[in-house]
């Protein structure tokens, strides 16, 4: 599988690829303020990439459970200028947005994914920008808005259900003119699921690859691993490594990480054991 990003393509199989996490907001739920600042942004970027990030994730509008909404225009006033900074970095930029706007003024300054949490609440405006500009898009199963998201976690399979809603979304990206290979998919852990339902998808990763598209999966320090083993926010690595390390034995290509270099080594490491041909370096 091939998955085209406007000027970046990536051929799969090959080893796992990070995605490192840049929010640039005032109230995420586990860096919230951080980087929140242009100049803050910009540098937590270079730093990502330099522990190994082959995709950047921009976001300036939380989706953690019972965020509230933000406008256009201060999604836009958070985020662009860090996207004009890092234009001509050697890695693909993602704006993290459901806003159609914003997606289409960040893709003019520099991005080249859509990592799409709503996976098309509008879609006519949405797909029919990634399909125009050949950006690659990142399609996440959700139902209804971080806001309103926890209420709608109900299903009789969830497996079933979160596989049959990103099939679909393949058929109808494709009748707005998006290509197979700009496509991507996220069961989106944590949102709108109970922690029974981020366990069951994280079980049967093997059925979402029948979709036949690059998985891509967003676990880091999610509130769901705090449930399983009692850590808070910035404690939650090692259950963070432990969901990344099981979801690329199971198949999944690019891991979402607040945290790129342990991420990155757990994954290298786990992909030698599994691979007998692999030649390692250095000392035995």
């Amino acid at each position: 599988m091939n998955w085209r990003a406007g000027k970046f393509n990536f051929k799969f199989p090959r080893p796992a690829l990070v995605m490192g996490v840049l929010n640039v907001t005032p109230d995420s739920f586990s860096d919230g303020g951080c980087y929140f600042e242009t100049e803050a942004a910009v540098d937590r970027a270079h730093q990502l990439i330099s522990e190994g990030a082959e995709i950047l994730d921009i976001g300036g509008e939380s989706t953690r459970p019972n965020a509230e909404p933000v406008s256009e225009a201060e999604e836009l006033r958070r985020v662009i200028p860090v996207i004009e900074r890092l234009q001509g970095i050697s890695v693909p930029l993602s704006i993290d947005t459901c806003k159609p706007t914003v997606a289409r003024a960040a893709a003019g300054a520099g991005a080249a994914i859509v990592n799409d949490v709503g996976a098309g609440q509008a879609p006519a405006e949405m797909w029919s920008l990634v399909a125009q500009m050949g950006l690659g898009y990142v399609a996440m199963h959700m139902r209804g808005t971080p806001l309103t998201m926890q209420d709608n976690a109900e299903y009789r399979d969830v497996t079933a259900e979160v596989t049959e809603f990103l099939r679909k979304r393949l058929i109808e990206l494709q009748t707005f003119g998006v290509r197979l290979e700009q496509v991507v998919l996220d069961p989106g852990i944590g949102f709108a699921k109970k922690l029974q339902h981020n366990l069951a998808l994280l079980r049967d990763l093997e059925i979402l690859r029948c979709l036949a598209r690059p998985l891509l999966l967003g676990i880091s320090r999610k509130s769901f691993i705090g449930k399983v083993v009692g850590a808070h926010g910035g404690d939650r690595l090692p259950g963070s490594l432990a969901g990344a390390v099981w979801a690329v034995q199971n198949g999944v290509q690019i891991i979402r990480a607040h945290d790129v270099a342990p991420t990155l080594q757990a994954l290298r490491m786990v992909e030698a054991i599994l691979n007998e041909n692999q030649q390692c370096s250095g000392e035995s």
